[in-house]
């Protein structure tokens, strides 16, 4: 396939349908319970991550792809054709996986072009900006076309979720502004938004009901929308949300998909988000 190619990153949480539709490359983070350490979605499937963690005592804890990883993706996608790749990556602010990128990309400087773009989101919000880069490429593309869709793609997607507790978020780290939340954690049904590439307070609820409503009206409220994402991790309550959602009509066919195990490790079991690109 000649032209400009994407990569990106198991953060993004694409379903490999797509992937293999829109010829984008991935590279997996790793993913450890204790002593024991998984690749991404190649030794560990999300079912199966989800189901360690209802019987696992403690946090999982995932670790960035090494620059080789992210250099083999890359020269893969010479290999078949491609005369520049343009990477799409987790937010810069939540992991190093980014900088791994950019390590392979200035590795291969001379010799293949590759631009990496930091999406400052995660999950399937990281995915919608995937998408509209991969689908500039396949429209033929330069590579500067290809990076600037996902940067417009990037500096207006909106992404929210309800999770049961920022216990996770707290123990892993990611907390960011989200922190005034903690005094009553237990006491709420947190919102949170991730806004320039970091987890925010978006609001409070009383109840699981009420966030999921919260959400949906967000959606409802946000006028007319290009791409349209929704995405669950593990939440037995996913129709409900989406029953919530009927009559909102994006341009594109809505995207729905399971939050993996790199994002399930800090949103905690029974997170559900939305991502949307406005028109």
């Amino acid at each position: 396939m000649a032209g400009v190619r994407v990569v990106t990153d198991t953060a993004s949480d694409l379903p490999d349908e797509l992937l293999a539709e829109l010829g984008i490359g991935l590279v997996s983070l790793r993913i450890r319970f204790g002593s024991e350490e998984f690749v991404d979605r190649v030794e560990l499937s999300t079912k199966e991550f989800w189901s360690r963690c209802s019987s696992y005592d403690g946090l999982p804890e995932t670790s960035a792809p090494s620059p080789g990883q992210f250099r083999e993706a890359f020269e893969r996608m010479a290999s078949e054709g491609a005369d520049g790749v343009v990477c799409v990556n987790l937010s810069a602010k939540m992991s190093a996986t980014i900088q791994a990128a950019r390590q392979a990309a200035d590795a291969l400087d001379g010799t293949l072009p590759v631009r990496v773009v930091d999406s400052e989101s995660v999950t399937l919000g990281q995915g919608l900006i995937t998408i509209d880069a991969a689908q500039r490429a396949a429209r033929g593309g330069t590579l500067d076309e290809v990076v600037a869709a996902a940067e417009d793609a990037a500096g207006k997607l909106k992404l929210y979720g309800a999770i049961d507790t920022l216990e996770n978020l707290k123990r892993g780290g990611r907390i960011g502004g989200a922190q005034a939340l903690l005094g009553s954690m237990l006491s709420i049904k947190p919102v949170i938004e991730v806004r320039d590439g970091v987890v925010e307070k978006e609001s409070q609820q009383r109840t699981r009901s009420k966030s999921l409503r919260y959400l949906a009206d967000k959606v409802r409220a946000a006028g007319p929308i290009s791409r349209l994402a929704v995405f669950s991790a593990d939440a037995p309550d996913l129709d409900d949300f989406l029953a919530l959602l009927d009559g909102v009509h994006p341009s594109e066919k809505t995207l729905l998909g399971d939050v993996g195990p790199v994002i399930g490790t800090h949103a905690g079991p029974g997170a559900i988000g939305v991502a949307w690109i406005p028109t």
